[in-house]
């Protein structure tokens, strides 16, 4: 019998969220082993090379990327057709991983860098987030796409530094789509709270 998959995740970690969203939209059943950062698992340490959430391991295959745990789930099973994509979303999910992220990371935990000026970084993510808030209608295209969940754990996690501020910008569309996105099943769907996984521990399904 093949051993069913197993996810390494935290439930707070954006990154692992996208991973989540990505298997609970296709279907594909992991074995799900939730992660504590400040007390890693023996196993989860020896499968990750990066020893960082997420990370899924499918027999002799390790996939240490969100996004890459995202594709493959997808590529098994695309019930909502989220991989038919334009081209354009691949550009939008590299601009929110890498330009973005940078921004977002140094505007929430400025301490971590010195010298540098958070608010300089804020406007770096303001100018992203007001280009995608003219792209949205509903969605980044015309329905649902591998783009809109890949990008809205980060846009959730970058709204909750100042939710206050981020409420008050003119940015209608942006805000509607997260706004939905925190208000829907899917996303509580993902966001079950889960014991800290320890060797032994019954077998958690997800989704």
């Amino acid at each position: 019998m093949t051993q069913m998959p197993i996810l390494y995740s935290f439930r707070r970690c954006p990154y692992a969220m996208r991973a989540r969203l990505g298997l609970a939209a296709s279907g594909v059943a992991v074995e799900l082993r939730e992660v504590v950062l400040r007390d890693k698992p023996t196993a989860f340490l020896s499968a990750s090379p990066s020893a960082t959430v997420p990370c899924l391991v499918a027999g002799s295959q390790v996939i240490d990327e969100s996004f890459d745990i995202m594709t493959w789930a997808l590529a098994q099973s695309d019930p909502e057709g989220w991989l038919e994509m334009p081209e354009a979303g691949h550009s939008w999910i590299t601009e929110a991983d890498g330009p973005f992220k940078h921004a977002l990371d140094r505007t929430k935990y400025a301490t971590r860098y010195p010298g540098e000026d958070p608010e300089d970084h804020r406007a770096v993510a303001h100018a992203f987030l007001a280009r995608l808030d003219e792209q949205i209608d509903t969605w980044i295209f015309d329905r649902p796409t591998l783009a809109d969940y890949a990008i809205l754990p980060f846009v959730r996690q970058f709204a909750f530094i100042d939710k206050a501020r981020f409420d008050a910008e003119d940015w209608p569309a942006l805000q509607g789509w997260l706004e939905r996105f925190l208000t829907s099943d899917r996303f509580s769907g993902i966001m079950t709270k889960y014991p800290q996984w320890v060797d032994g521990d019954p077998v958690t399904l997800f989704p």
